[in-house]
């Protein structure tokens, strides 16, 4: 199918009636009312029977959590066709704790920084460029800056008073937050050769940003894409209380790659609708080119290594995240769960929160059986 052409002017959305569009309105319903039944399981402050945030519940005892934390509400989530608003339920211009979302968001803005030439070649090492010591050892002075993009950059240090080896051994496959042999040390693979979830290593990219901005990325981000999406003003992209750099004369939050330990980015549904919009035109934005789409395209390409991954976004290769969706869709995820799920072959959108994990296949299988053949 084409891609539409609406784009949603500032803080509205025109909505059709989905047989307008080619959808079943019956079937979109039963999406939605599959979604209530199967909200997440999480606890709504996020608080865990033992009395710990739940991005620590696995971790020692004395794993800190260093950001602010959301209380989320009910769940919610907006589906688009061809851009318009065909289906909405819950709160969706609330801002919610995203998680892991934001990994995506910083991919984007790799994508503004080499536009802007501030990255030369994503293939060259960071330690060609960085601006402290750690890319300086045997180990780390090998990290490319797509290591660090498609998680396989096996950097070793401390950031924010987190070891990387706090996320060694995770497995997301098994728990959105990890269990087992989650934060036992291993031996460290050459970097690009061995993808690992590290929270520590993307907070350590997206201090690289920052580096490279010099500026806060999430006033990077407004300039750049928000504010040109005409996002709300609601938005928030909370450093950790201990992340704060000094660039320039100026000390700069930076922040994290999703909410492990609290903080992260914090967005309404609608608002993230309107990014994924962005991204699944390729950058495009009315008569306005806000990415390159050469860009977009570099962040839907397998990785080597991890062929379900690209630049911080989840691939469908072989159709192994999500066996009802098209190969070519793809995501944007985080834990708790929270998902963007973008299919340009039906120009389908769905910006989907808490819902329970094991469940997000069989809600996008619904959706894809409202479409009329």
């Amino acid at each position: 199918m084409t891609s539409g052409t609406y784009v949603p002017p500032p803080r509205e959305w025109e909505v059709r009636v989905p047989a307008e569009l080619g959808l079943r309105p019956d079937a979109l319903l039963a999406a939605i009312a599959y979604h209530r039944a199967h909200e997440s399981p999480w606890p709504r402050d996020f608080i865990t029977e033992s009395g710990r945030f739940i991005g620590v519940a696995d971790e020692p005892a004395d794993s800190e959590v260093i950001g602010p934390v959301r209380a989320r509400k009910d769940p919610n989530g907006i589906i688009l066709r061809g851009g318009y608003l065909v289906a909405e339920w819950g709160d969706t211009q609330r801002a919610d704790m995203s998680f892991s979302i934001a990994k995506s968001y910083l991919a984007v803005l790799a994508g503004v920084a080499v536009a802007r030439g501030l990255i030369q070649d994503i293939d060259e090492p960071v330690a060609a460029s960085a601006s402290d010591d750690d890319f300086a050892s045997e180990h780390n002075r090998a990290i490319t800056w797509r290591d660090l993009l498609t998680q396989t950059s096996e950097w070793q240090g401390t950031l924010w008073g987190k070891p990387d080896s706090i996320d060694h051994n995770r497995d997301i496959g098994k728990s959105e937050l990890g269990r087992a042999q989650k934060g036992q040390p291993r031996p460290l693979q050459k970097p690009g050769t061995f993808f690992e979830y590290n929270d520590v290593r993307v907070n350590r990219l997206s201090l690289s940003l920052l580096q490279r901005f010099r500026r806060p990325l999430p006033d990077v981000l407004r300039a750049t894409i928000m504010d040109p999406l005409g996002a709300s003003a609601d938005w928030q992209w909370h450093p950790y209380r201990n992340s704060w750099v000094e660039l320039d004369g100026h000390r700069f939050g930076s922040v994290p790659g999703g909410s492990h330990w609290g903080g992260g980015l914090w967005m309404s549904s609608r608002d993230h609708g309107r990014f994924a919009l962005l991204v699944h035109r390729n950058g495009a934005w009315r008569h306005q080119r806000l990415l390159d789409p050469r860009w977009c395209a570099e962040m839907r390409r397998p990785s080597d290594v991890n062929p379900q991954y690209g630049l911080l976004w989840w691939l469908n290769t072989g159709r192994t995240q999500m066996p009802s969706a098209p190969e070519s869709s793809y995501a944007a995820r985080g834990a708790g769960s929270n998902v963007i799920w973008i299919d340009p072959e039906h120009d389908l959108i769905a910006v989907v929160r808490w819902i329970d994990k094991a469940s997000v296949d069989g809600f996008v299988k619904l959706v894809l059986e409202s479409v009329k053949v």
